[in-house]
């Protein structure tokens, strides 16, 4: 069972902006072919806004504080105990998004592509890639095979508009990975105004660095949730920063989008 999240978006007119002839400038740095880095440590910023999605894992994740018999799950305390990522070679990232898309593969190069902290029985890392037409897509990998959630699985940039035009939100899930365990995952885009990205976790107001490069951000994150098997991971949450290191966007507190696609 997917239960897919209310997505918020952002702007594509500084989006178009980011794209250079050989790929995607980095909003951040303005560097082209970027390179995804592992995630740093956690700071200790703002606070965390739309639940992640339950992933087709057994059992599945309940989204809204329900068990899968509908009884009501007790709040537990949980722990975020990893947000590192490695890079995914360029062989599995060929792979991943060949057959996440298809014969359109050859349309899109990537620009970040890592693997997960932990990985659930059918997902292990996201590759996020980029056509011509400033398109993203979001594949989730298995070892070198890829899928996606969406379908088609291009992101078109200005199909949704939020609070201040910033941030775009793509697919994001919550999946068990192993005994009280859950993979947090994704993924989204950001225009050049936006210098840092992070994410909180329900009420804690810890955040963690966001992994960023040309015009996308991806997260994932291994949360401890104990040996209640009712526990549900916490809702991320997005936060956008300048380059001043000024808050412009924190998805917990900002209006919502006008419409969105489920």
């Amino acid at each position: 069972m997917r239960i897919r999240p209310v997505m918020l978006i952002a702007a594509t007119a500084t989006a178009a902006a980011l794209a250079t002839a050989g790929g995607l400038a980095t909003a951040a740095t303005g560097s082209s072919t970027p390179t995804a880095t592992p995630t740093a440590a956690p700071t200790a910023l703002g606070q965390p806004a739309a639940a992640p999605t339950a992933k087709a894992d057994a059992p599945a994740a309940p989204s809204s504080g329900a068990s899968a018999t509908g009884e009501a799950a007790t709040p537990t305390a949980s722990t975020v105990t990893s947000t590192a990522t490695t890079p995914i070679d360029a062989g599995a990232v060929a792979g991943i998004l060949a057959s996440c898309l298809g014969s359109e593969a050859s349309q899109f190069h990537s620009v970040l592509a890592v693997r997960t902290p932990v990985a659930s029985s059918d997902t292990d890392g996201v590759v996020i890639a980029v056509n011509s037409a400033n398109q993203y897509v979001q594949c989730e990998s298995k070892g070198n095979k890829g899928n996606s959630m969406s379908s088609p699985a291009t992101f078109i940039n200005d199909r949704l508009w939020g609070a201040g035009h910033r941030i775009e939100f793509f697919d994001s899930f919550s999946a068990p990975a192993g005994a009280g365990q859950f993979l947090s995952v994704g993924a989204g885009h950001y225009t050049s105004e936006v210098a840092k990205v992070t994410i909180s976790y329900g009420d804690d107001a810890t955040q963690y660095p966001a992994v960023m490069a040309g015009g996308a951000f991806v997260y994932a994150a291994a949360i401890a949730t104990g040996h209640d098997a009712k526990a549900v991971p916490p809702a991320p949450y997005v936060h956008a920063f300048n380059k001043d290191g000024k808050e412009i966007y924190n998805q917990k507190t900002q209006p919502n989008i006008k419409g969105a696609h489920q």
